[in-house]
């Protein structure tokens, strides 16, 4: 039965166009910079409403490893990564570029991409049901550790400033306690608004937090407005696209390792694709026998940090569908779109949910061959998008977004709302606030007050912290959390001893 749910699931008009949509899309907002997956997801969603569950997720996760691909063209091409993730890209790609080898970069960069993003796929299929199978033993009290557990991330996810995740985090956790309290009969932090009974909705505010505010930082400079009219995209690019078969046989154990860094690093709360990148590219370096090309033009290099970023996607996942921890801010937002279609994360994902759930994961490995074939044909003509004008593009995304928080409800009050967020997303960004603690924040706050909540009741008599100690799983999961909240301070320490390797290529690249 399953089987064949999963085939129906999988075989129809509507996932197929999910899949060609999230791929083509997630390559033009990746080769956009200053865009990204976070923003792009975040437009998708609205679109989901009417999609079956299947077809909606697997074109938001498409678009997810479509755009961290997108982002190594312009990193590649004109030294401007399109997402954060392609910033170890960007150094030998454009170097192969100046040498006349973009066209060549681009074809590495693509078939390394497929490589890891299918790899990471292949992970998701086999790692997350025996993960699943461990959350059947999770209750209330679990959950409420699970939901701290995700929160824990937030210092990860806050950048530079720790405080200001915290202070971010914080006003997420307000947030979601605006509507009726179901325990108790009363509405909270409503002042009288009938709209705001039901909850902030979560569509609007993440379109408003990650779209328009993003909008409003590039509208803003008429210097970024210039230059996005005036990308410097080389006009004729020579070579084959396709790798040398010989070479590819070479740079599998390369391939292999990335791939690998990359899925661990996805599984990882907030560490995200970037790190995934710089490990790749570090680990890379660290074995290759010619060291002294980093940084001028390695095509080992591009192989390396492309599979690592792009297998970070499928390892972001898995924690996410079974555990309910999104890996980084895109997938945050793609916890968002799961919630929204009515599936929790967990094992009910791999026992009631099963057709869906694997017509997702094999709708994501097909996304990945998809963009990898994709991107050998029209990867040079993705790149032109960099040339569309700041002023075009920021009109049409904010009617997009207007439009997509109205449709949710067909409610002016939901546009109002994204307007509202989207004025809060600028002025943090402004002001170095992250927006994602926010919105994991608001995803996870209502998760924990009812596990809390129900973990009371089942304590009864016994004092609740005592009944917390008293269950194993429950005891690891705080061992876990305690962990996680030093976490931030090995990433730190580990992206100070990236940047000294990354600023020591460029020296020996200038040398």
């Amino acid at each position: 039965m399953i089987i064949s749910e999963l085939i129906a699931n999988l075989v129809n008009i509507e996932t197929f166009i999910g899949i060609l949509v999230g791929v083509v899309g997630g390559m033009v907002i990746g080769a956009l910079p200053g865009l990204g997956a976070t923003m792009g997801i975040a437009l998708l969603i609205p679109i989901t409403f009417g999609m079956h569950p299947t077809a909606a997720l697997i074109m938001l996760s498409s678009l997810y490893t479509a755009a961290i691909y997108g982002g190594s063209i312009t990193a590649i091409l004109i030294h401007t990564p399109g997402t954060p993730a392609s910033a170890a890209t960007a150094m030998d790609g454009y170097a192969l570029t100046k040498q006349g080898k973009g066209l060549e970069a681009i074809g590495i960069s693509t078939f390394a991409s497929m490589t890891g993003g299918t790899l990471s796929a292949v992970a998701l299929f086999f790692i997350a049901p025996p993960l699943a199978r461990i959350s059947l033993m999770f209750n209330a009290p679990e959950y409420f550790l699970i939901a701290i557990f995700g929160l824990t991330i937030i210092g990860t996810l806050a950048g530079d400033n720790m405080l200001k995740g915290l202070i971010a985090g914080v006003a997420g956790l307000c947030i979601s306690f605006v509507g009726f309290d179901i325990t108790v009969g009363v509405p909270r932090f409503t002042y009288k608004i009938a709209e705001l009974e039901s909850g902030i909705q979560l569509v609007p505010a993440l379109i408003g937090l990650f779209s328009l505010s993003q909008v409003m930082i590039q509208a803003e400079s008429i210097e970024a407005i210039r230059r996005g009219g005036k990308a410097d995209i080389p006009k004729q690019l020579q070579g084959r696209v396709l790798p040398p078969f010989q070479e590819i046989v070479r740079e599998i154990p390369n391939l292999l390792r990335s791939s690998v860094i990359g899925i661990i690093v996805g599984i990882l709360p907030g560490a995200g694709g970037d790190i995934g990148g710089w490990l790749g590219y570090n680990e890379a370096k660290r074995w290759s026998k010619n060291r002294q090309e980093f940084g001028k033009g390695s095509r080992e290099a591009v192989y390396a940090s492309e599979a690592a970023n792009n297998a970070v996607t499928g390892g972001s996942i898995i924690p996410l569908i079974t555990l309910g921890i999104p890996g980084s801010s895109a997938a945050a937002v793609l916890l968002g779109g799961l919630m929204i279609q009515g599936l929790t994360p967990g094992h009910t994902m791999f026992t009631e949910k099963a057709g869906i759930t694997y017509a997702i994961i094999l709708g994501f490995l097909f996304a990945n061959i998809l963009m990898g074939l994709l991107g050998f044909l029209v990867a040079k003509r993705v790149a032109k998008v960099a040339n569309v004008p700041t002023g075009i593009l920021a009109p049409v995304i904010v009617v997009l977004s207007v439009v997509g928080a109205y449709a949710i409800n067909l409610s002016y009050f939901d546009a109002c709302v994204m307007v509202v967020f989207g004025l809060a997303g600028y002025f943090m960004r402004k002001t170095g606030f992250a927006t994602a603690p926010i919105v994991l924040a608001i995803i996870l706050g209502s998760m924990a007050e009812q596990g809390y909540k129900r973990a009371i009741l089942m304590a009864k008599d016994m004092n609740i912290y005592a009944y917390y100690f008293s269950r194993p799983i429950c005891v690891v999961l705080i061992l876990l959390i305690i962990l996680s909240l030093f976490a931030p301070l090995g990433l730190k320490a580990l992206e100070k001893k990236m940047h000294k390797t990354h600023s020591q290529a460029n020296k020996d690249s200038d040398d």
